[in-house]
């Protein structure tokens, strides 16, 4: 994504201290049915292996989850009550807060760290599907999520030395892309922004969900262009207001289409990235998997509403 720098925070910042932290509207929407999601460490795949199709679409209907934050994202605390923290993501742009995707998050899954020890020259992402966070010794910690992102310490043959809220650990160099901090990862062509999650294809929705274990529609869109250097906004609403405008009959592959309910004149509701000949990958809604799907004939392109192009080719 975008140069890593720090410069907004102060000595010590707090940082997501958990495979994957979900943030919630507020502290009280947590459920019980979600403790293998709130607790810490998480348990990310026997939490959503274990809801209920209703159970995962009330987190949408209820308005119960706002996105997510993935393992050492940094985050600020604006409040804390009791044993949650009201945080916003500087990661996230959000027309909700200037300062970045605001929402609750328990206390227990975040961290304080030393700024100076996360100011390092070179920075790994992660992109593989899922990936174990290691000891020295070899022994297998933490599943870690697709385009989780931590700061390099070395790079030891097949292993790399990450920084991490848990100290220092070891990922598989061959899971990694190792970018530059100051300059952040390469910026990717539209092609190249299908390719980075095209391999998603049948992973279930999950709303909010910003991870591998399960996108949803701008969550997935977000992945994509932050796998390719580009920091676009969470929510399809935001997406959809930024970027450059394109012509439905100019559309290339990674240019992102939304749509709106009464045939695209109504609310918009859905973001899907254009895959090419007619075609859109999208991860579609609770209880279905991504997919790459025709538009014609769908109530998809009687919604089409607008298209948005956020990559841009060598030289320009």
């Amino acid at each position: 994504m975008t140069n890593q720098t720090f410069e907004q925070f102060s000595d010590e910042m707090w940082v997501t201290a958990v495979q994957v932290a979900t943030v919630w509207t507020e502290p009280q929407s947590a459920r019980t049915i979600d403790q293998a999601g709130t607790a810490n460490p998480t348990d990310i795949d026997n939490w959503l292996s274990r809801l209920s199709y209703e159970e995962s679409l009330a987190l949408c209907n209820e308005n119960r989850v706002q996105t997510q934050a993935l393992y050492g994202e940094l985050v600020e605390i604006i409040d804390i009550h009791a044993d949650w923290a009201h945080v916003v993501i500087p990661s996230q742009p959000s027309h909700k807060d200037e300062r970045g995707y605001p929402g609750w998050v328990p206390l227990k899954q975040l961290k304080k760290v030393n700024q100076k020890d996360w100011l390092t020259n070179q920075m790994a992402a992660v992109i593989q599907d899922k990936v174990w966070l290691e000891s020295e010794a070899g022994a297998k910690g933490m599943k870690l999520s697709y385009m989780t992102i931590l700061p390099v310490k070395s790079i030891d043959g097949i292993r790399t030395k990450v920084v991490t809220p848990h100290g220092i650990q070891f990922l598989p160099t061959e899971a990694l892309h190792i970018f530059p901090s100051d300059k952040g990862i390469t910026k990717g062509s539209g092609d190249e922004i299908v390719k980075a999650v095209e391999p998603f294809q049948t992973l279930d929705y999950f709303w909010g969900g910003m991870s591998s274990f399960g996108y949803d529609c701008s969550g997935l869109a977000y992945a994509a262009h932050k796998a390719n250097g580009y920091l676009i906004a969470r929510d399809a609403g935001d997406q959809a207001n930024a970027g450059e405008p394109v012509n439905f009959n100019q559309l290339q592959p990674g240019d992102l289409l939304f749509f709106a309910y009464e045939e695209g004149k109504g609310r918009l509701h859905h973001v899907g990235i254009y895959y090419g000949h007619g075609r859109m990958l999208h991860s579609p809604q609770t209880g279905k998997g991504i997919e790459i799907i025709t538009l014609t004939g769908t109530k998809y392109e009687k919604e089409l509403c607008a298209a948005r192009r956020y990559w841009r080719n060598e030289g320009e």
